[in-house]
């Protein structure tokens, strides 16, 4: 097995490590691809969909900087990985997949695991859980052609939001989005390549590319 988590120069958050390290990853990953489930790099889940490289999903969860009495949102089950990260790190976490069938395997899967701070929900990405607003961070994991205003009104003063942003899977970055009395602080984490965020009537129609 590789060293795990892998040594990366600019991951240093030690509390980020140690859920990394903890989380048993193989778990999210189809059982003919668990032998690749400590690989840096993402893997196939179905549904067109990926479980996403582990560098990434330490990079978004360092940049969000959690602490005990965290508030989160996300935007994209999947695989539910990501999911476990923030659940270890955070207060609540409040999770939504537009695909029910990922969010029904992705919710067995962290039940088992034994987590109890984590609300899930099947829906539309876009409109965020505005009920349960707002929220310390936001994590978006698959890429918005625009910027989601559902979700900027969402993010409590001084929260912090990751979310890759392009409207090409080649041409998207990751951005880190600071509401400071009011207003966005954005910041470039670098170029990614993320699966588009849909909504729920563009699976209905096949524009995902699933």
């Amino acid at each position: 097995m590789p060293t795990w988590p892998p040594r990366w120069t600019d991951i240093t958050d030690p509390d980020v490590l140690a859920a990394i390290e903890r989380v048993p990853r193989h778990r999210f990953v189809p059982k003919h691809l668990q032998p690749y489930a400590y690989d840096d790099r993402p893997l196939p889940i179905g549904s067109g969909q990926t479980i996403s490289q582990p560098y990434v999903v330490a990079l978004m969860t360092q940049a969000l900087q959690l602490t005990p009495e965290s508030k989160v949102l996300e935007i994209g089950t999947g695989s539910g990985y990501q999911t476990a990260i923030l659940a270890e790190l955070a207060k609540e976490v409040y999770t939504v997949e537009v695909r029910p069938e990922l969010q029904e395997r992705a919710k067995r899967i962290l039940e088992e695991l034994g987590y109890t701070n984590i609300h899930f929900r099947v829906g539309d990405g876009w409109e965020g859980w505005p009920e349960e607003a707002p929220f310390d961070a936001i994590i978006v994991t698959a890429a918005a052609p625009v910027w989601p205003q559902a979700l900027i009104n969402q993010l409590a003063e001084g929260g912090r939001m990751v979310i890759p942003v392009g409207k090409e899977d080649w041409n998207q970055i990751l951005w880190l989005v600071t509401k400071v009395d009011g207003n966005l602080i954005k910041e470039s984490l670098g170029p990614v390549r993320f699966v588009p965020l849909i909504k729920p009537a563009e699976i209905q129609d096949g524009k995902d590319g699933s």
